[in-house]
């Protein structure tokens, strides 16, 4: 099939893409255009007009600012999985972006798209919520910071309004010394959408104690989620694989778990709590293997 037929805007600048925005009602926003594309060509998606963004130079750049990394809600994915200041501020982001799709595709795709598109199996979206991110939004004249927590509200679903632009995504930086990082994640083939999901980033202290901890599961809920609790309550503690598990259960056993065509509940519940408790201790002999190495 082919897309139905539309207009096209190429916008010059934010303003601009907003007020192109509040002037069609079924106008949508295209950067990378990895999902809308394939949307419209099987008539998923029917805009009237596309308002172009990935032009605009202020949403391409990748910068620290206090204590988080912004980068523009056009950066590439790729280019965001080769950049050095991602890899020493955003390790987490760094360690999950290679399950992002295929290579041509993160060539392609954006951060910013991959955050609005709000797919629960998305790499970018679990690791934003489970650091506690978030994303700067323009709507209209105004400008807005939203919440990792409050921006997710179902699959494909977000609370921005129709005519709100992402600008740029924000990635809380962690001021620790032993920082480590684990993802883990289950397709039916490398790089489709996942199944469940895990990611967790850790801080360590020098004899193991947790310091630090954020903790996410992705693909088996309807939104990702940060497994906040069980993190506050390793914290001070030196993390076994039993320890981690028996943390986890109880958490696990509460999300209200997604069913399809491709995973049982059950399933991806056993999947979630494996991969939860294997992603906490990867990201803690990450830790220790980084520390070993700066020493030597």
């Amino acid at each position: 099939m082919k897309a139905a037929r539309f207009d096209y805007h190429c916008a010059a600048s934010v303003a601009d893409a907003c007020q192109a925005l509040a002037a069609h009602e079924d106008a949508r926003l295209i950067a990378g255009g990895q999902t809308l594309v394939p949307m419209m060509a099987m008539r998923l998606a029917r805009p009237s007009l596309l308002v172009d963004i990935a032009r605009i130079g202020e949403l391409r750049t990748i910068e620290a600012q206090g204590g988080e990394l912004l980068a523009g809600a056009c950066v590439r994915q790729a280019q965001a999985e080769r950049d050095p200041l991602v890899r020493a501020r955003v390790p987490l982001l760094a360690r999950a972006l290679p399950f992002v799709g295929h290579a041509p595709t993160r060539n392609r795709g954006t951060l910013g798209g991959s955050v609005a598109n709000a797919d629960p199996a998305a790499e970018i979206p679990l690791v934003l919520v489970t650091l506690g991110g978030g994303v700067d939004v323009r709507h209209g004249d105004r400008s807005a910071q939203v919440a990792a927590g409050d921006l997710f509200e179902g699959p494909m679903m977000t609370s921005l309004a129709p005519a709100a632009c992402i600008t740029a995504v924000r990635f809380p930086v962690w001021d620790h010394q032993r920082i480590g990082t684990g993802f883990l994640e289950v397709s039916a083939r490398q790089s489709d959408y996942a199944y469940v999901s895990a990611a967790a980033q850790v801080a360590l202290d020098e004899d193991g104690t947790l310091l630090r901890c954020a903790l996410g599961i992705g693909g088996a809920t309807a939104v990702p989620t940060s497994l906040t609790g069980v993190a506050q309550a390793l914290i001070g503690r030196r993390v076994t694989p039993e320890l981690a598990r028996e943390a986890l259960k109880p958490a696990i056993a509460a999300l209200d778990i997604m069913v399809d065509a491709h995973a049982s509940r059950n399933y991806r519940r056993r999947v979630a709590l494996r991969f939860a408790e294997q992603a906490l201790m990867a990201a803690c002999a990450d830790a220790t293997a980084r520390s070993a190495g700066a020493r030597s």
